[in-house]
């Protein structure tokens, strides 16, 4: 096994046992991460956000597969279940994962799903109906970084 699948490995096995710490020293210092709700992520607010979503995930199952890389890219795989905090409901989230690797790190993270789904399934009706609007999908994005902010203030994370 190449040594970037292996912290790929390393990584989504962290996540499946919630060690956001793990998960976190995975990433470069310069890491870059962005996915349809947390774009555009830079240095310590990548570890910062795997460590606020390890942490309030309720029930969070974690399922990863077709893990493959080698010197400069990568990619995996993974499935989510797991209870959204903010309405209780139920979410299965499928996603592509990309990566580029530096220094035996990851550089650059990018997540691929359906934000208009995980709409649906976090919101209810109002999410399958209203999900694919841009003005919903910057709501959604707009409370996950105050989130973010608020987390890594309140943890002294800067």
């Amino acid at each position: 096994m190449h040594p970037n699948e292996e912290l790929i490995t390393k990584f989504y096995t962290a996540f499946q046992s919630k060690d956001g710490n793990t998960m976190a020293s995975s990433y470069h210092p310069e890491a870059e991460f962005s996915d349809p709700v947390f774009q555009n992520l830079k240095g310590k607010e990548v570890g910062a956000m795997w460590l606020m979503l390890v942490e309030r995930g309720q029930n969070l199952s974690i399922r990863f597969s077709n893990v493959k890389a080698d010197e400069t890219n990568g990619s995996a795989d993974w499935e989510a279940d797991y209870s959204f905090s903010k309405t209780g409901r139920m979410v299965y989230n499928k996603i592509h994962a990309e990566f580029t690797f530096q220094d035996g790190k990851i550089k650059t993270h990018k997540d691929r799903f359906s934000l208009w789904k995980w709409a649906g399934m976090a919101m209810g009706p109002v999410g399958s109906l209203l999900g694919w609007l841009p003005t919903i999908q910057n709501k959604i994005r707009k409370e996950a970084m105050t989130g973010l902010a608020m987390y890594m203030k309140r943890k002294k994370i800067s």
